[in-house]
């Protein structure tokens, strides 16, 4: 459906703004009135990583006026494969301040508004406040709940976007128009349900794909032009090279956005979407180990049967000496169960402890008593033990 715009235009264009958006103002549906609106514009970009990396720079290009950019992240070498906006020599960096350089360079008539915080119930409020649209470029549950519901509670549209190895969807959230992310998914998956691109990974480029679909759809809402995906969720298949949507209803039992809202202030997100579960938290209670600690057993010869639960292309990478490779899966499915030694002190690890924590509490409902995991995973390994090899 369309809809009106959603900024006033600017009072002018100078000549040089004219010179560079010249190949907007052609264009019958943007023209001098859609680019104004556009220099009015006060967009936030929730990350500058995979997501945020393309929607700033072409949101810099199409000219609009306010940009922020929310993140307190440093800029990592394995960053450079999709997040674009950054380069060799921002290694080390604040994202947030290599983000707003490059949007500098790319369009110094642009305000670039840096925000280098993690994103908080204290503080969400008060900086979507100051913006006209949001765009989600984060990465985790907890956020993408928190974000859509101070976005709901303010009645600002953001655009979301979601991307995982060679899949991709993206969706606008307009309450006053539509439905919101939680009509979309009422609840958050399990934790440890669904791997995060640091676990599964990412087709570099898909960021790009969903980034642009993300931009594109911010200048139709600023502007007012064409149908935005408010009430319709796209899905993006690089693989199969396909493009579908799907309708998506407000819910009108929601209880955000629906008729009789139970929420009506942000709550406890972490919480809410949990980082593990409640069994795999008991089962690390008391049962987890330091890398340095592993290190001392191995040292000192202790009889321990030590388990990567990661995958395959993971353990290509990087794996920690004397490991065997038995995946989460195979945990929670029982059929890793007859491959641990009753002899042996089982010590489980994954890449930082979500997962082996999981696998943890599979293998202690087993039998397995004193069974441990390593805090940190190969992360702190790798770290605190063995800096020589790579992380990811």
């Amino acid at each position: 459906m369309s809809l009106p715009p959603l900024v006033e235009p600017a009072d002018e264009l100078t000549v040089d703004e004219v010179r560079r958006y010249s190949r907007h103002l052609i264009i019958p549906d943007v023209g001098m009135a859609g680019q104004k609106r556009l220099k009015n514009a006060k967009v936030l970009c929730v990350g500058a990583g995979g997501l945020g990396s393309p929607a700033l720079m072409y949101l810099a290009a199409a000219g609009v006026g306010t940009l922020g950019v929310v993140d307190f992240d440093v800029v990592d070498e394995s960053n450079l494969q999709r997040q674009i906006i950054h380069g060799q020599s921002d290694v080390g960096r604040l994202k947030a301040e290599s983000a707003a350089a490059s949007v500098r360079e790319i369009n110094p008539y642009v305000n670039v508004i840096i925000h280098n915080v993690a994103l908080t119930t204290d503080n969400v409020m008060d900086i979507f406040a100051a913006y006209d649209l949001i765009v989600d470029g984060t990465d985790n549950f907890a956020t993408r709940y928190m974000v859509n519901d101070a976005a709901v509670l303010l009645g600002k549209p953001y655009i979301w976007g979601s991307i995982y190895r060679f899949d991709g969807q993206a969706s606008v959230f307009w309450a006053e128009h539509g439905p919101c992310y939680r009509c979309l998914y009422p609840e958050p998956p399990p934790p440890g349900m669904v791997p995060s691109c640091a676990e599964g990974g990412v087709l570099g480029v898909l960021c790009a794909s969903i980034g642009s679909v993300q931009v594109n759809e911010a200048i139709k809402v600023l502007t007012g032009i064409g149908e935005p995906l408010v009430g319709r969720l796209m899905i993006y298949d690089a693989l199969e090279m396909k493009y579908r949507d799907v309708k998506v209803r407000k819910d009108p039992e929601c209880p955000l956005c629906g008729k009789n809202p139970t929420i009506t202030e942000l709550i406890d997100y972490e919480a809410f979407c949990g980082s593990i579960s409640d069994e795999a938290q008991q089962a690390a209670t008391g049962s987890t180990i330091t890398a340095q600690e592993l290190k001392d057993m191995q040292d000192r010869g202790e009889d321990i049967f030590l388990v990567d639960v990661r995958e395959q292309n993971e353990w290509e990478i990087v794996n920690i000496p004397g490991a065997v490779l038995i995946p989460k899966g195979e945990f929670l499915r029982g059929t890793a169960l007859e491959l641990l030694p009753h002899d042996k002190k089982i010590v489980l690890h994954c890449k930082s402890g979500a997962r082996s924590a999981e696998a943890l509490a599979v293998v202690k409902n087993a039998g397995f008593a004193d069974a441990v995991h390593v805090g940190g995973g190969v992360l702190s390994w790798v770290k605190t033990v063995d800096p020589s090899q790579p992380t990811y």
